[in-house]
């Protein structure tokens, strides 16, 4: 029996596709398992995928990508699969050419009726004989992807090719992966990944493997866990932190570690609260959600924990320059220099440099680079122009980022030959003739970063983009950040259905006026309030109310004028 798991990144089909077969040997049957541990058992198709995956190839048309991806998909078909199945025993596949279709065709956009029979030939009539799609909303697979990586479970670059299109990729390959269900529904098995423990999940796709191998029918073609808490509508902000601490401590019970990661940014006595609660089982990832903070609980978690954890402490400082930080920074290079250098962006002060000398007579010289961002002195120049001979160009395009001068783009211009992605995110919130020609030429290979670097940008040609690129991804919303500009506010209102966490989120930095107010509703009842939007819709609420005095908020909502406020 051929089994492949199909889903978006970070549905989890790739840890229940090896639970599976470790229950299946466990109940004696053979397993081959073609991606064991989430790593390909073809050397060759290894190969392949190192290809397709790198951002720095990003002259790769989709044509090509599509066709490397089938070679590798063949490469395991040859290898692994066939000769399991010949063997007779299960063999299990962690994507298979049905990906090939999601992305090429869903996610790049090319003809679906072209993609099939090259998919058929690259099969040699061998499909699997169930299909287990691990379905979840985007928005959730990503927070799952962030907090893999905060823990070191992937590389520190989060960009590859498909990464660099940006998260609207996620959502049209999972449009793409349910109306292949859809068409085949004798074979595909759709559960859904959203808010169950794994373990629940497990047992229900083993029953219904097991139902399979016995000759019995499945149970079901889909299978939709039922929902601990019932669907809720609020009725105004205020609602809003009741039903977030609901809801985060029943992800508790099934995804702790999650739970520790949403309470990022958030502010207030009943955030930190949580944090104490978590603080002995997840050190690192609760210091970690002080990211921002600068209230006196912050500090104090911090200074309790700056010898459990130095690094993740040094890490939630961000680039703050208040005393604490600087204090702090002090203590902690010994343990974690590499993420103290790097909390010193935009800081020149004297405190600064003097760490920064000692970790350059230490030979941390590409540190000390990752740390100069905004950083516009001389001694600054000199470590860039060090890096360049030494040929740390990433690092030095790192060291330029939101430095706006002739010096910085000639540099930049340099650069582009070594590492074009590292100076596209050195542009982030510039209006140069530089940068605009660059974010024009990679438009259409790096959309992800060329939107984000749009940040506070309010020019025609920032809108421009942000146009053509809400459409297709969310980070179009990501850089109206805090800009309260008629075409930003047109832009959140018009795609708040399409990426609605994002739309909320857009809305830090800006007065909870009775218009954001609206847009937050909104963005709530059309979601039915899934947690990644009810978590950014909290985070703004709180931070706002910690930011202002209640009386002011009522000055908020009264200067709004009516007539500017169209309706959602």
């Amino acid at each position: 029996m051929f089994i492949d798991f199909e889903g978006i990144d970070g549905s989890g089909k790739t840890t229940l596709s090896n639970l599976l077969a470790q229950r299946l040997r466990r109940l004696g049957y053979r397993v081959t398992h073609a991606r064991e541990g989430g790593e390909l058992r073809s050397p060759i198709a290894r190969r392949i995928r190192e290809l397709t995956r790198d951002p720095a190839l990003l002259e790769m048309s989709p044509r090509t990508e599509f066709f490397l991806n089938l070679a590798r998909d063949a490469q395991q078909l040859e290898e692994v699969i066939a000769p399991a199945l010949a063997r007779g025993e299960v063999c299990i596949s962690d994507r298979y050419l049905y990906s090939q279709l999601a992305l090429s065709g869903g996610g790049r956009g090319l003809p679906g009726a072209s993609l099939e029979p090259a998919c058929e030939l690259a099969s040699q009539g061998l499909w699997p004989d169930l299909v287990i799609l691990v379905d979840v909303e985007p928005d959730l697979a990503r927070l799952r992807k962030r907090l893999g990586k905060s823990r070191g479970e992937r590389t520190s670059d989060p960009d590859s090719r498909k990464g660099l299109a940006g998260a609207g990729l996620a959502a049209r390959m999972r449009e793409a992966f349910l109306g292949l269900a859809r068409k085949d529904p004798a074979h595909w098995l759709v559960i859904e990944n959203n808010d169950q423990p794994l373990r629940v999940l497990e047992q229900r796709i083993v029953e219904a493997v097991v139902a399979r191998l016995e000759g019995r029918e499945l149970p079901a073609q889909r299978i939709t866990p039922p929902h601990d808490t019932p669907e809720w509508e609020p009725a105004t902000v205020d609602d809003v932190e009741e039903h977030f601490f609901r809801m985060l401590d029943n992800l508790e019970v099934r995804e702790p570690q999650l739970s520790v990661w949403l309470l990022g940014g958030i502010p207030g006595f009943a955030a930190h609260q949580r944090r104490l609660g978590f603080v002995e089982r997840f050190p690192g990832l609760t210091v970690r959600s002080l990211s921002g903070l600068d209230d006196e609980p912050a500090w104090a978690l911090r200074e309790l924990l700056a010898e459990v954890v130095p690094q993740d402490v040094a890490s939630s400082l961000g680039s703050t320059q208040a005393p604490p930080a600087m204090a702090l920074r002090e203590r902690l290079y010994t343990y974690a220099p590499a993420e103290v250098l790097s909390s010193l962006k935009r800081n020149g002060s004297p405190e600064a440099w003097a760490l920064r000398e000692h970790a350059l007579r230490e030979g941390r010289l590409s540190e000390v680079l990752c740390g100069l961002a905004e950083v516009d002195d001389e001694p600054a120049w000199a470590a860039r122009e060090l890096g360049v001979r030494r040929g740390l160009y990433t690092n030095v395009a790192h060291s330029l980022t939101g430095l706006d001068s002739a010096r910085a783009d000639a540099l930049r211009e340099s650069l582009l030959a070594h590492d074009r992605l590292a100076v596209l995110r050195s542009i982030h919130g510039l209006d140069t003739p530089f940068a605009r020609e660059l974010r024009l030429a990679l438009e259409d290979k790096a959309l992800k970063l060329v939107l984000r670097s749009l940040a506070g940008l309010t020019t025609d040609e920032s809108f421009a983009l942000r146009e053509r690129g809400a459409p297709l991804t969310k980070e179009a919303l990501d850089s109206l950040d805090g800009l309260d500009d008629p075409r930003a506010w047109r832009l959140r209102e018009a795609f708040l259905t399409r990426w609605p966490a994002t739309a909320v989120s857009s809305l830090e930095g800006l007065p909870l006026t009775e218009r954001a107010e609206t847009l937050v509703l909104h963005a709530l009842k059309r979601t039915s309030s899934r947690l990644p939007v009810l978590r950014n819709a909290y985070r703004i609420v709180a931070t706002a109310h910690a930011a202002v005095l209640p009386s002011e908020r009522t000055a908020w909502r009264g200067s709004v004028d009516e007539t500017s406020r169209p309706a959602l």
